[in-house]
């Protein structure tokens, strides 16, 4: 039985790999190479490769493979860009067999091929791969993959002469060995830097993981390769591996932040199927141990894991399968589990079915997505309604607010009618009673009190017993007189006793209440007649300094000097009142912002021109300019022009206020066909009659009057002459013509 180990070691490892039979492991870093015997409970040290006098860079490894059928033969990629090959049967304390100096820069990786012991292939950051003969010990070929550096090379498992590599421009190449001047295949399968690859034992899939923190499955089965899945991560994946046995299940490990170990389904490529979280920095490699539910990974943490499926987590458990989300617009998303239906059947069918494993149900676990789409009336007729219907001035703000709320509420725009009933709240009450709320000035006790403690000692020892007692009598007097009056103005509904009082036949004087004040109100000490004297054997007093003497004053005054001697108050603390400014701008620009400047624009209109005026202070004035002309402009394309006129004119704005006062343009008609004549000529362009008077039928170069009614006019001198003696039309179409 498997169980989850690990072991400590004295520096990060780059990679592992396992011996064919999986009783061994090889771990390989900068500053560790070691062998260890995979026990039921522990890791077992079986060798320290990183022995001898001259420890160079061909001890820095950044991967190692174990050869799948010599078990004595390991290789290792330097940083130096050597290929050295180690040999376990050498019977000398170093077990280095042979070094291949081929590569320029740093080799990335090795493999061995699955099939020929002897076939080594490399890929380095010169951009090349190359092959090697270990009978021979020499390169036998090389290939050139035209990109800047190779970063994996895997052999096809199911074709041991071709192979796969991956370089940083995001491209994937296929190569066969017996063909090295040109690659088989060649294409772009990430926008990043891809890592690492590997091949599907049982399939023709190639997995790569890349710095774009996706996983992405090709078919490699055709002469074009297509994506069969893309699984997303929160990280660059540095490493993949597939899990043995299981055809949709791949593990991989993060290049940065993320620590754990994630196997993914890629048919439910959204969340992991299992995750190991043991390690404390990021995973470097990650090794299979022919078991499906045992892995080996090593970390920058400097240990070396053994993880079991059955000390795993399984985030899909843990997550809520029902989400709710909603869009700007008020559109509402929502998912639900849905748990896979199962087909009733007869006992011989459920005994002959055969039980889904985990995996399984993982995959068959589905939810259903549902989308509600807020269906709003997209025309502008609330806009129009609003222009027609909103009370801006005239009005106290209070009763402006409540009309302009409920026309609002009418037409179904909530937010706007809770922002009139927002400013009401704020401004309409403090209009109406002209209040200025404010805190009074809070007094400083503590200062008349140090003002008291720093008098002359003298004067306190000569004035400090006749104060005190002049004080006591005056409290006395006040009490008095303050009891007297509480009698004399007090009115209850009943008094203790055994009648009731009325209140309105009842009346009291001041003699009757000396008598009452006078009287002696003691209780008696007990309820009873006591058989017995109670003794008291209590201690004496303990004797007190006098006070009143002047040594006794002396002391205390000193004692409260000491006390108070380092305490000071800076300023008067003022409690700080909320301003509301800010709220109801920050208010107005969110309408401003969604296109809404109706309400912005109607509601600074309709404020006093203090509280306006304020606003305005903590807007800019270009977006201001720019909430009045489009509400304008709005108002003119749906023809709403007095409506317009009127914002216009009561604009806080000079340029917008003087829109109505620039560039007027009145346009007159054709008498005859009622066309518009163009500016700066009396001829028509319809018709081709002029301009002429109705009086002495000649054209009209100047002054013109019409009337309204039936379109005939002429000179102004001309008409009004006419129409002093007469009240019908001058051109004789039998119209009262009336002028104003």
């Amino acid at each position: 039985m498997h169980k989850t180990i690990f072991i400590a070691q004295e520096g990060p490892a780059n990679a592992l790999a396992l011996n064919k039979d999986y009783s061994r492991v090889v771990i390989a870093g900068r500053n560790v190479f070691k062998i260890f015997l995979i026990e039921e409970d522990e890791f077992v040290e079986f060798c320290n490769l990183r022995v001898g006098k001259n420890l160079n860079l061909n001890f820095s490894c950044n991967d190692v493979a174990w050869n799948s059928i010599d078990d004595h033969i390991l290789a290792t990629a330097a940083t130096n860009g050597a290929v050295v090959v180690w040999n376990l049967n050498r019977p000398s304390r170093s077990k280095q067999e042979h070094v291949f100096i081929e590569h320029n820069r740093t080799v990335n990786k090795v493999s061995f091929n699955p099939v020929e012991p002897t076939w080594l292939i490399s890929g380095s950051q010169d951009g090349t791969m190359r092959t090697f003969d270990l009978r021979t010990k020499t390169a036998t070929n090389v290939f050139h993959s035209n990109t800047e550096s190779v970063r994996d090379v895997q052999f096809n498992p199911n074709c041991h002469a071709l192979f796969a590599s991956v370089s940083e421009n995001g491209n994937v190449q296929t190569w066969d060995m017996r063909k090295p001047d040109k690659c088989v295949l060649q294409f772009t399968a990430h926008s990043g830097p891809i890592f690492a690859c590997d091949w599907h034992p049982e399939s023709l899939w190639l997995a790569t993981a890349s710095r774009d923190k996706t996983i992405k499955v090709w078919d490699m089965s055709s002469s074009k390769p297509t994506m069969e899945q893309t699984i997303n991560t929160i990280a660059s994946v540095g490493r993949v591996k597939w899990r043995p046995q299981h055809k949709y299940h791949i593990a991989s490990v993060a290049l940065v932040v993320d620590c754990s170990v994630n196997v993914w389904d890629i048919r439910r490529p959204y969340i992991p199927y299992v995750a190991f979280t043991n390690h404390k920095d990021v995973a470097t490699g990650i090794a299979w141990r022919g078991d499906p539910n045992v892995c080996l990974t090593t970390s920058r943490d400097c240990t070396l894991y053994q993880h079991v499926f059955k000390d795993a987590t399984y985030p899909a458990a843990q997550v809520n399968p029902h989400a709710l989300a909603v869009s700007p617009q008020g559109h509402i998303a929502f998912a639900c589990k849905v748990t896979p239906s199962t087909v009733k059947g007869s006992k011989i069918q459920g005994i002959l079915r055969r039980t889904t494993t985990s995996s399984e149900e993982f995959w068959q676990v589905s939810s259903t997505l549902n989308f509600l789409e807020c269906t709003r009336n997209k025309d502008m007729n609330w806009l129009i309604q609003f222009a027609e219907r909103y009370v801006l001035t005239g009005k106290p703000l209070g009763e402006i607010c409540d009309h302009n709320s409920a026309v609002a509420l009418s037409l179904g725009r909530f937010a706007v009618g809770m922002m009139w009933s927002m400013i009401k709240t704020l401004y309409a009450q403090d209009e109406e009673d002209g209040l200025n709320l404010s805190f009074p000035p809070i007094e400083e006790p503590m200062q008349s009190r140090s003002e008291e403690t720093r008098l002359p000692k003298s004067s306190l020892k000569e004035n400090g017993k006749s104060r005190s007692v002049e004080s006591n009598s005056t409290d006395n007097k006040y009490r008095r007189k303050s009891n007297s009056d509480e009698l004399e103005d007090s009115v209850g509904d009943f008094f203790f006793g055994d009648a009731e009082m009325d209140p309105l036949s009842m009346e009291f004087e001041i003699n009757h209440l000396d008598g009452l004040i006078t009287q002696d109100w003691t209780l008696q000490p007990e309820a009873f007649q006591l058989r017995q004297e109670i003794q008291d054997r209590s201690s004496p007093p303990e004797q007190f300094h006098d006070h009143d003497s002047p040594d006794g004053m002396e002391e205390e005054v000193s004692r409260i000097n000491e006390k108070w001697k380092g305490l000071s108050v800076a300023e008067t603390l003022v409690p700080k009142m909320w301003d509301e400014k800010y709220s109801v701008v920050s208010a107005l620009k969110q309408h401003g912002t969604n296109g809404d400047v109706q309400t912005a624009v109607c509601i600074l209109i309709a404020l006093p021109p203090v509280r306006r005026q304020a606003l305005l202070n903590l807007i800019d004035l270009h977006d201001q300019e720019v909430w009045l002309l489009a509400y304008i402009s709005l108002l003119n394309q749906h023809q709403l022009f007095t409506h317009a006129n009127e914002i216009i004119k009561l604009a806080w704005i000079p340029e917008v206020n003087q829109l109505n006062q620039q560039s007027t343009t009145v346009n007159i008609s054709c008498n005859q066909c009622n066309k518009v004549i163009p500016q700066g000529t009396r001829l028509c362009g319809n018709c081709s009659s002029s301009v002429t008077c109705s009086v002495c039928h000649q054209v009209v170069d100047g002054a013109y009057v019409w009337c309204q009614g039936c379109m005939h006019g002429g000179h102004l001198l001309h008409m009004q002459t006419w129409l002093s003696k007469n009240t019908l039309c001058p051109a004789g179409c039998g119209h009262a013509c009336e002028y104003t």
